[in-house]
């Protein structure tokens, strides 16, 4: 059951509409990194997680982001309450398509599914959690640095906190499953390969604790291992001279 209650979740409030500011804000209404993104994503992977406590703070989390993503609505529909007005050069998604939210970014491009990460897999989809969150976080960044508004900043820099508030609570998950820093995952042991660390952008190597001993060893200067593959076999491919018989062959003029 989902209960819609018409108060915001925190407070939206445009001084100086900005149409040409509210096409920068379609990025997370209707881009990758943006609230409706993040809401479906959270949403579709609390199905198939058995962890009742983790399940219950995916959706948690996911309808606060319908929230945000509402917030962002709103803050898009005061910044171009004022439509009429604005050039088309400043806003033309805006001129053509009219004022308020559309399920579009910034650059035009329509939403998309794709953007969406779950895989069945809790830690998994806890991993690419911490990366939308990441994400987002920086395009509020970037979207407050471009505003000029002290009412859009200050929704924003709410919207930026929650972001690093679900990061950790993604973290603090992974750590109760002891997956925080564990990389394996699954069911499939890895090979005999899986400490090697290759040397393959050579020329004034710097290292790291991510190729030192004890957990990874180094191959300064890797060699191929698997020989030469085969030479392919397509029976339906056009044969070159190099591949007919010499007999009978006339001498090239």
């Amino acid at each position: 059951m989902f209960l819609h209650r018409k108060e915001l979740i925190h407070a939206v409030d445009v001084g100086t509409p900005d149409a040409k500011f509210g096409t920068y804000l379609l990025e997370q209404f209707g881009g990758a990194t943006g609230e409706l993104t993040a809401a479906l994503q959270y949403w579709v992977q609390s199905f198939h997680v058995e962890n009742a406590a983790i399940r219950d703070m995916l959706q948690d989390i996911a309808i606060e982001e319908f929230s945000h993503l509402e917030m962002v609505g709103k803050l898009i529909a005061q910044h171009t309450s004022k439509i009429d007005q604005t050039p088309i050069h400043d806003a033309p998604l805006f001129k053509l398509k009219g004022g308020g939210p559309h399920f579009l970014d910034s650059q035009g491009s329509c939403w998309t599914a794709a953007y969406i990460q779950e895989g069945g897999n809790v830690v998994r989809d806890l991993r690419a959690n911490i990366s939308a969150e990441a994400g987002a976080r920086q395009t509020y960044e970037a979207l407050i640095k471009a505003c000029d508004d002290e009412g859009t900043k200050k929704t924003l820099v709410h919207l930026l906190t929650r972001e690093i508030t679900h990061a950790k609570m993604f973290m603090k998950a992974l750590d109760q499953m002891g997956k925080l820093d564990d990389p394996f995952f699954g069911n499939v042991p890895p090979d005999d390969t899986v400490k090697l660390v290759f040397n393959l952008s050579q020329g004034d190597d710097a290292r790291g604790p991510w190729n030192e001993e004890p957990d990874f060893k180094y191959i300064e200067n890797p060699q191929p291992m698997g020989g030469m593959p085969p030479a392919p076999i397509n029976p339906d491919d056009e044969k070159t001279d190099s591949a007919m018989p010499t007999k009978g062959r006339k001498p090239a003029r």
